[in-house]
């Protein structure tokens, strides 16, 4: 007869990742979610939680193709190009239209007619997601989410299925964008548990955001030594809100000045390697 971990009384480390006892871990512990919880041995040796040790640094596809610089965490400093399924920086974009070149500046695509609808846009994207393109399966998602492009209403549902395709193919953002909807109930079910899990998933892939929601998560928790774990992770990678909250803790003694001062030297590293000359020309255009 076979038992579930739970009839067994079994708990997985989030550091070592092993199935063990109940027995295994302090009162505190076992109260935590399995991916924040640690054994008494990974406590005593100080092990640190797999979700923290994943996601430290953003991954190459969040890299603008052309410059090979990080892309902006700021969504509206890029812009995504529909004939190629790639998401390019402003500052490349610019530098593009300086030399006069009006098709993409990744793939030399020409630019759709601008009279034509959204129709051709639509099965451009479909073409790729039938394709299995993961990113194509996201942006669709998203279309759905919102009733763009030539869809007539908003399709949540779908865009859950799209997203979640997407998801197990190893797109991080399709993560991010289901712990969204689960967590605020946006179409669905509220489910946090589902919500938490999609956000973590994000996270250990890179996700920025959704790293320093999870530091929300476990602020709200009152965990605060998890959350500050999640928000040095973020602020290294360049999350204003992140290094801001970070300063709060130190102000009521919850993070060190040399915490602070380590997440201080992060964030402007982060920050430095996503500018360059074109894109701060992009945005103050």
């Amino acid at each position: 007869m076979n038992f579930s971990n739970a009839c067994l009384g079994k708990l997985v480390c989030g550091a070592c990742e092993r199935e063990l006892p109940d027995d295994s871990y302090s009162g505190e512990q076992r109260g935590l979610r399995e991916s924040s919880r640690r054994c008494e041995e990974c406590v005593a040796s100080e092990n640190q939680l797999v979700l923290m040790k994943k996601g430290r640094t953003r991954s190459e596809d969040d890299d603008c193709p052309i410059c090979q610089l990080p892309l902006p965490l700021d969504s509206r400093q890029s812009s995504f190009q529909l004939c190629c399924m790639t998401m390019l920086c402003d500052g490349c974009v610019l530098a593009s239209q300086r030399r006069g070149m009006d098709d993409c500046p990744f793939c030399r695509t020409p630019k759709p007619d601008a009279d034509a609808d959204g129709a051709e846009a639509l099965a451009m994207v479909q073409n790729r997601v039938d394709a299995g393109d993961p990113l194509a399966m996201f942006f669709l998602g998203v279309q759905c989410e919102s009733g763009g492009l030539d869809l007539e209403k908003k399709d949540v549902a779908r865009a859950v299925d799209l997203f979640e395709r997407a998801s197990e193919l190893g797109e991080k953002r399709a993560d991010y964008n289901l712990a969204c909807l689960y967590s605020q109930g946006t179409g669905v079910d509220r489910d946090a548990a589902r919500a938490i899990r999609h956000y973590e998933a994000a996270a250990m892939r890179g996700h920025v955001f959704a790293r320093f929601n999870l530091g929300l998560l476990e602020q709200q928790a009152e965990n605060y030594d998890v959350a500050l774990q999640h928000w040095m992770i973020a602020a290294s990678l360049g999350h204003q809100g992140a290094l801001d909250e970070i300063k709060d803790m130190f102000e009521y003694d919850l993070a060190t000045k040399a915490e602070y001062a380590e997440a201080l030297r992060g964030y402007h590293g982060a920050v430095k390697e996503m500018r360059s000359p074109d894109r701060d020309e992009a945005s103050a255009a």
